[in-house]
């Protein structure tokens, strides 16, 4: 059983276009996820996956392996699974590969340990989401933030860019509120599934690729993790909060 990752970029994002180029602390954002993953030491394979020639000749001069995909993927997701396709050595059905999502320059190796343990553990889990627990009330009401409802059993219920759970408006880190943080798992033919499918309802409304696996009837399990200062970007003003805290951390100073 492999375990591959997969960094999805594309400079079209419609709320921060050219964003996995735009620099941070001297660096493309695109860098800081690639070398912060690539220390994660469980890889069989780590590359990315892109559109653009610009960032496709970026990766190549960092030795970077990056594969090209189609312009028309508009989920993460699904240039994951495209790039899947690629690989010299055809990926089995119960490989696992991880969408690492090029917009966490702040990820931490331990990350993706959390969301590919249950796989390796237990086959019958198709597919995990890491959940950060969220003790910040701006995050809990930041539409740019995906909130996860989940079952007892950490089956995932719904995600939703509102502030969930609801608790008649009111916000406290004893609520248990959780967040997607852009680390994905699955098994190769749960991926495959689910890029055969359409996009859904629920999937557009929310602008959530986690919405088209409920719409799908299938089962995402969270990987739950402890709140960290580690801050996606999502919108121009997030590099400053990103550039503000990346210094503080341990990794920061390893590449």
């Amino acid at each position: 059983m492999r375990t591959i990752g997969i960094v999805p970029a594309r400079m079209a994002a419609s709320r921060f276009p050219g964003k996995p180029m735009y620099p941070i602390l001297g660096k493309p954002m695109v860098e800081h996820v690639f070398r912060r993953a690539k220390l994660y030491e469980g890889w069989d394979e780590l590359v990315i996956a892109t559109c653009d020639e610009e960032i496709a000749n970026f990766a190549k001069s960092q030795n970077f392996p990056v594969f090209m995909t189609g312009s028309h993927h508009t989920r993460a997701l699904d240039r994951v699974a495209e790039a899947g396709t690629k690989f010299d050595t055809k990926l089995e059905d119960d490989d696992i590969v991880v969408c690492v999502q090029g917009d966490e320059p702040m990820l931490s190796p331990d990350m993706m340990d959390a969301v590919v343990a249950p796989l390796k553990k237990d086959k019958s889990i198709p597919a995990t989401v890491l959940a950060m627990h969220i003790t910040e009330e701006d995050i809990w009401r930041n539409p740019d933030t995906v909130k996860i409802i989940h079952n007892a059993k950490g089956q995932v219920l719904y995600t939703s860019r509102m502030p969930l759970p609801y608790s008649k408006g009111s916000f406290s880190p004893e609520l248990g509120a959780r967040r997607i943080y852009g680390i994905f798992a699955f098994r190769w033919k749960y991926l495959q599934d689910f890029t055969n499918h359409p996009e859904t309802r629920l999937e557009q409304l929310e602008a959530c690729d986690s919405n088209r696996i409920l719409d799908m009837d299938f089962t995402q399990y969270i990987a739950p993790y402890p709140y960290v200062k580690s801050y996606s970007v999502d919108s121009p003003s997030d590099i400053t909060l990103v550039e503000n805290h990346i210094k503080e951390d341990k990794y920061f100073g390893l590449y």
